[in-house]
């Protein structure tokens, strides 16, 4: 089913509260805002004991609109969905063709024949992210707000660390740190030099994937910049051994210009969900 994209919620009255909501495979996110007080109001977390299928994940969502009376009962001007995966690549856009969203794909995902494919673009990097939605959780938000908005995990991510990095002149590896999985993000001299995601078991893995990275470009890990964002703390495991080969890590900050009525774990913590609004 191709669902509208880029629209707001099709609520009969308008308010001031937006809805975020996170979904990957190893769990879920959402986040309320109340635009006329400038207050994330509710910011949660869900995860999964395991990477679950695309099936399995919605029971969880369904099973979070059963409890979370908010949910149900608020009216939103806005909700956007943000999906998640590794279904996803760049197309510069000068060589960006709509009939082709497939073919663009099937080269580094595995995709059905079945499967929806979309697009975002990303205006910072003259480039069109080509993805594929869990379809089968915008048609329950479908059913549940009406029209919404959904975009790539990486559409975020992509957009802000630019807009951050705007004016540098250095080259800095920003790693966007979830429970099974991770983003890497690479900007040289504020210009999108690299972007993939890797699903890890091990701190062992996820070093590997890391340093193979950068070996590939060529980069020095003794003198490179390293930013974590996302689910990360410096006493972590994946940190630690990440330290152990990268000296210079620090992490990243959201600058956010919203109130908390509770304040995220974290300044980095929720990038993309705090992001998207």
């Amino acid at each position: 089913m191709a669902l509208p994209k880029n629209n707001i919620s099709s609520n009969d009255e308008l308010t001031n509260i937006e809805l975020s909501i996170q979904i990957s495979l190893s769990g879920l996110s959402f986040c309320i805002l109340d635009r006329y007080l400038n207050t994330i109001t509710t910011l949660k977390d869900i995860f999964f004991d395991k990477r679950l299928n695309p099936l399995e994940v919605l029971d969880h969502l369904k099973l979070q609109f059963e409890n979370e009376n908010i949910l149900e009962n608020l009216s939103f001007s806005n909700v956007c969905v943000i999906h998640d995966n590794d279904l996803s690549t760049l197309i510069p856009t000068p060589l960006f063709d709509e009939n082709c969203l497939a073919d663009y794909l099937k080269f580094n995902s595995k995709i059905l024949k079945s499967d929806f494919i979309t697009y975002d673009s990303i205006l910072l990097n003259d480039s069109v992210n080509v993805y594929v939605p869990y379809i089968n959780i915008n048609n329950f938000i479908y059913d549940q707000f009406g029209s919404f908005t959904f975009k790539h995990v990486s559409t975020v991510l992509i957009s802000e660390i630019l807009n951050i990095e705007k004016n540098a002149d250095t080259t800095k590896v920003y790693v966007n740190v979830s429970k099974t999985h991770f983003e890497i993000i690479i900007v040289k001299k504020s210009k999108l030099l690299l972007y993939n995601s890797f699903i890890y078991n091990t701190k062992e893995d996820f070093i590997y994937y890391i340093l193979f990275t950068i070996e590939q470009l060529k980069l020095n890990p003794e003198i490179l910049d390293l930013v974590f964002i996302g689910d990360i703390t410096n006493d972590s495991e994946v940190y630690s051994i990440t330290y152990k080969y990268i000296r210079n890590i620090s992490f990243g900050n959201r600058h956010d210009v919203f109130k908390f009525n509770e304040s995220p774990s974290t300044n980095h913590s929720n990038f993309t969900l705090i992001k998207s609004f």
